[in-house]
This record gives structure tokens, sequence and C-alpha cells, in this order.
């Protein structure tokens, strides 16, 4: 199975309601898609979608990498070198990770078809269903509480808050929401890097004063803020979830060995793909810490290539985070992983078991 030719297109999926966090407001999912072809006739596919607050890509930038420096290396390379492969993308320009990421997502994708298995099982085996949480967008308190309540109705069990913007009034947020649902749902907050170490541990406190149980506080201080997560990690009771602190193995390795989280969030968007998501699950299982496999607001191909890789390492990766196909207003492809509110049925067929892609547009 040789690789010749690879080509992009775009979707745009709007989503049920706006997706708000502390960095950003979105109203649709809309992401590049790249479509490996071989001689044999298999097609990949992957997706990655422009993130420029969070991993620096754009949607100009992922397309100009993938056809101008990173295509032509692949030409003609048989996919049963995958760890060549994966090699020649991650080495050919530095960062661009959502770039890199895609073109892993179809090159595992192939992979796994090659020797006619799912991903899941390709990558060695494990549950064929997850159980993912659901994204409360930060807003009024009124309409997050009524999303709450509404997610719980629906049958979710755990709920991902998202606050960041005012410290005061976060904390009246949480307050009401989990007033709302309390005995009914989890609640994991995400500050997605609103907030300071000193103003993290006050808010923390406060909360866990109040009787407020949470199961995680994901990312509150700026990513590069390491000593800022060890403050926060030293102080408060809550587990700490980094997300924008660990990229790849390196920083993962770092924020272990300084005890600054006790929870890594992987996302393939940030890796760069598989491969080094492989890596970080790997470390983090042989230092007794646990991951949650988390998602960018992407559709169903990407997702389902991280649900795959979830159950395969569901040794190290204890939590799942990959509501981002449900948020989207209809499904972006047809065949593979479904995405039935919370559950996450993964799909039988050889690798990603995508059959085509609604509403795609060929670049």
């Amino acid at each position: 199975m040789k690789i010749t030719d690879i080509k992009l297109g775009t979707i745009k999926v709007p989503l049920i309601t706006p997706f708000k966090t502390a960095l950003r407001t979105v109203d649709a999912v809309e992401d590049l898609v790249v479509i490996i072809e071989t001689d044999s006739g298999h097609i990949g596919y992957g997706e990655a979608p422009p993130t420029s607050v969070i991993t620096g890509d754009t949607m100009g930038s992922m397309k100009e990498a993938i056809l101008y420096h990173i295509k032509p290396r692949l030409l003609g390379v048989e996919i049963e070198n995958l760890n060549y492969i994966c090699n020649v993308i991650q080495k050919a320009m530095v960062n661009n990770f959502s770039a890199k990421a895609a073109l892993e997502i179809a090159v595992y994708d192939l992979w796994s078809q090659m020797v006619n298995l799912p991903l899941y099982k390709a990558l060695g085996g494990g549950e064929s269903k997850l159980t993912t949480d659901i994204t409360i967008s930060v807003d009024y308190i009124d309409k997050m509480v009524s999303d709450a309540v509404t997610a719980v109705d629906a049958g979710y069990e755990t709920l991902k808050v998202k606050v960041g913007k005012d410290i005061g009034l976060d904390i009246e947020r949480v307050k009401a929401v989990h007033a709302a649902v309390d005995g009914k749902a989890l609640i994991r907050l995400d500050a997605n890097q609103g907030w300071t170490a000193k103003e993290t541990v006050k808010a923390i406190n406060t909360i866990e004063n109040a009787g407020i149980h949470l199961e995680l506080v994901e990312q509150p201080v700026k990513g590069d803020d390491i000593q800022g997560l060890k403050y926060i990690y030293d102080r408060v009771n809550t587990p700490i979830m980094a997300d924008e602190s660990s990229f790849g193995p390196r920083q993962v390795i770092e924020l272990i060995q300084q005890q600054a989280a006790d929870i890594i969030n992987i996302k393939l968007m940030k890796t760069g793909g598989i491969s080094k998501a492989i890596q970080i699950a790997d470390i983090a299982s042989i230092y007794g810490v646990e991951c949650m496999m988390g998602c960018m607001l992407e559709s169903s191909i990407s997702v389902s290539a991280a649900a795959h890789l979830a159950s395969a390492k569901s040794n190290a990766i204890k939590k799942v985070d990959l509501d981002g196909p449900v948020l989207c207003q209809y499904p972006s492809i047809k065949g593979g992983v479904i995405f039935e509110q919370s559950d996450i049925t993964l799909n039988d067929t050889p690798g990603l078991g995508v059959i085509s892609v609604e509403n795609l547009t060929l670049l």
C-alpha cells in the first residue's frame, strides 16, 4: 500500500449552541480534512481545526505545511513503514502540531486498514465503548444552569464547566451549577488559562469550603507557567490537570518530575498526532499518572482517532472529554465511530471506518 497522493478539503458544521471559553467564542466547527490516496485504492482520512489561540495553527498555515513541506516527502512511501512516515512528518518542520496530527491520523487510518483491524485493536486492543463528558460554555449563570440541567436530563454524568473570565463571578457560576446537578453529575472545571495562580488557590479553597467537590480543575494559569501550576498543586486538595502546559512528551516529563499536575490532558492537535500521544500515555503509565483524552472543536474524523487511542491506552487514559461531534448540529462523516450523547461506540471495521465525508469542499 503506497501513498500516491495527498489532497485537502474543508468542512463546516454549525454548532447546536455557541462554544464559549475564556479565550474565544465559536459558532461552527470549520476544519481541514486530509485525504491520503494509495495505489491499492484505500483512502485514509485525517482532520485538524485551526486553533490559532492555542496551537498557533491557522487554515492557511496547515495547508502550506502539508502541501509544500510534508507531502513531497511522503509520496511513494509504503504505509507499512509507519515509524518512518511518522518520523518524516514530525521532523519536516518545527511546531505546526495540528497539521502533523491531521496527516498522522490519515496514516494510522491506512495502516490499520492494511492490517485489517479497527485502529484501537491495531494499537493493542481495548473496550469498544467509552463515555464522554459534555462542555458547559461560560455564559450567564441562568444559561449555564439551564445547559447543565439539560445535559443531565440527556444522560450525561460528567460536566466540563468553562470559567476563567471573572473569578468572583466564576465562583458563583460553579455554586449555581453544582446546586442544580448535585448528586446527579460530576463537575470538571476548565479555567482556560484565565486565572492567576493565587486567584486559583483562593477560588478552589472557596469552592472546597462551600462543600463542593470538583473532579478536577483544568489549566487555570497560562500554559508556560509551570511554576504557577506547581504553586496551585501544592496548596489545594482538588486535582489539577495540565492542558496547554503539556503539548509533548518532554513537557509531560517536566510536569511529572516537578509534581506540578495530577492529570495530563492529551490532545492529538497538541501532540502533533498519534505517535507522540502514545509516547505521552506510556510515560504517564510508567509514572502512575492519570491522563485524559481530550479534543479541540473537532468533528468525528479526528475525534474518532482520539477515541480509538483512548481505548487502546486505557491503562493510562482514565478520563474522556470527546464531545466535539455531539456539539455539532449534524454528523460530518458516514461510517466509523458512533457518537450518541455521552456514549461512544468504536467501529469494528478496519481503520477509522470512514466511508465518506459530508459537505466536503476540496481545495
